[in-house]
């Protein structure tokens, strides 16, 4: 509000909301969109009972087992329902306060005041109105934040001139562009294009994709988002968080500038969160990735020199290459696909999350060859000095590797006797406890 932007945006809050006044307090103090996550599940028959990551839900919710999920009830007449009676007591209690509508709510920090202190922390500077002549907007009044007419977006004139490349019979459509950290979720026209099938690409020739382009500069977040069957995207500079979000085929090469003096193994070139919920394709990052890389990925391969915490949370498949260092809770959640990481310091096992998976040396010839070829390709394409320096030490570096991979599935329990007949009836004590 201070800098006039609070109308251009939205204020989304989540997190433990549950009635009517968890609503009401997040509008006064600016939030209008409020999120709902738990309230919601217990609506449609969650029983709480926090195995979402075992797959063993009792309610049938959150499991792949078909014997589990055959006893899920929930219907979405249950979740209509809890939503409709929390609007309406919303709406006493907007009453109450004296106001007609949430969106006369939103901001309004004057209706609040901090009940007590607890442990020290003071909550009343965040209760100060920050305009209190009322002059500038409390909330979003504006639908979108266009780009001036003069920027048209650079995923726009990418697709425009990979169709028009397809009309002429071009045998490929190659760019270089110059990309910067405005640009957002580029790549994602094109392969939207191709899988609505409005962009129908001809065969790859002698291997190659038909649409190659080559970035250079600062991707912003989402960088090659959906990439398919076809496409190879290179960057040359770095790139931001959820570099290939959704990727389902395609290649993205990620390396540093021609210029960077730094070491790439021991710096961050891509963000957080890359190749999440991927199914498919390849990357290729000649330096380190943030944390949670290669969250829910599901069929992807990529290899990387170095990761931070959560690498591989919650994998389902794929193959990651980590040619470096990892942070904390390493296969968190992890119940499917293989990683190898290299292990210089000795260290790994204690940055390993092993509730599903398991950590071995990787002493299997064909692995070890496996990986061998793709750092071999990791130096082809990217021209990593990390690679090349491994290639020509394999002898040593061969006996640094870890394979993690799941744990072997328990074994089902053995048959238990028949259950002895029980009587028809029982008669309870006077006093007893039902239910």
């Amino acid at each position: 509000m201070r800098n006039g932007l609070r109308g251009r945006i939205r204020v989304r809050t989540d997190g433990g909301l549950r009635r009517a006044r968890d609503i009401i307090i997040a509008a006064l103090l600016g939030a209008e969109e409020y999120g709902f996550g738990t309230a919601s599940l217990v609506a449609i028959g969650c029983d709480m009972a926090r195995q979402c990551h075992l797959n063993t839900c009792p309610t049938g919710i959150a499991t792949q087992r078909p014997e589990l999920r055959a006893k899920f009830k929930g219907t979405p007449e249950q979740v209509m329902h809890f939503f409709s009676h929390l609007a309406e007591e919303v709406r006493e209690v907007l009453a109450s306060l004296g106001l007609r509508s949430l969106d006369e709510a939103i901001g309004r920090v004057d209706l609040l005041r901090q009940a007590r202190t607890v442990n020290g922390v003071d909550l009343n500077p965040m209760l100060v109105d920050p305009d209190p002549s009322g002059v500038e907007p409390r909330r979003c009044v504006q639908p979108r934040n266009d780009r001036p007419e003069d920027q048209e977006p650079l995923d726009e004139a990418l697709l425009r001139e990979a169709v028009a490349a397809v009309e002429q019979s071009l045998p490929r459509y190659k760019s270089v562009r110059l990309i910067r950290n405005r640009d957002r979720t580029v790549g994602a026209r094109i392969a939207g294009a191709i899988g609505a099938g409005t962009l129908s690409l001809p065969s790859a020739q002698r291997g190659r994709p038909y649409v190659e382009i080559r970035f250079v500069g600062s991707a912003g977040q989402s960088f090659g988002a959906f990439t398919t069957d076809g496409m190879l995207l290179l960057l040359e500079g770095e790139a931001n968080d959820y570099l290939g979000k959704g990727m389902s085929g395609g290649e993205i090469v990620l390396m540093p500038a021609d210029m960077a003096r730094f070491a790439p193994h021991k710096n961050t070139i891509v963000g957080n969160t890359v190749l999440y919920g991927a199914t498919g394709g390849r990357v290729f990052a000649a330096g380190r990735a943030g944390e949670r890389f290669c969250v829910r990925n599901s069929g992807a391969t990529a290899v990387v020199e170095g990761v931070g915490d959560h690498g591989c949370e919650y994998m389902t498949g794929g193959l990651v290459l980590v040619l470096g260092e990892t942070g904390r809770n390493f296969g968190a959640g992890m119940t499917n696909g293989v990683a190898y990481v290299l292990d210089e310091v000795g260290d790994f096992a204690t940055r390993l999350n092993d509730e599903l998976v398991t950590a071995a040396r990787l002493m299997d010839s064909d692995e070890l060859s496996l990986v061998y070829d793709l750092v071999r390709e990791h130096f082809e394409k990217t021209g990593s000095r990390r690679a090349e320096a491994i290639l020509d030490l394999w002898d040593v570096y061969r006996g640094q590797f870890w394979k993690v991979a799941p744990k072997p599935a328990a074994a089902p329990p053995a048959p238990t006797a028949a259950p002895v007949e029980q009587p028809a009836a029982v008669v309870r004590p006077a006093n007893a406890r039902v239910g």
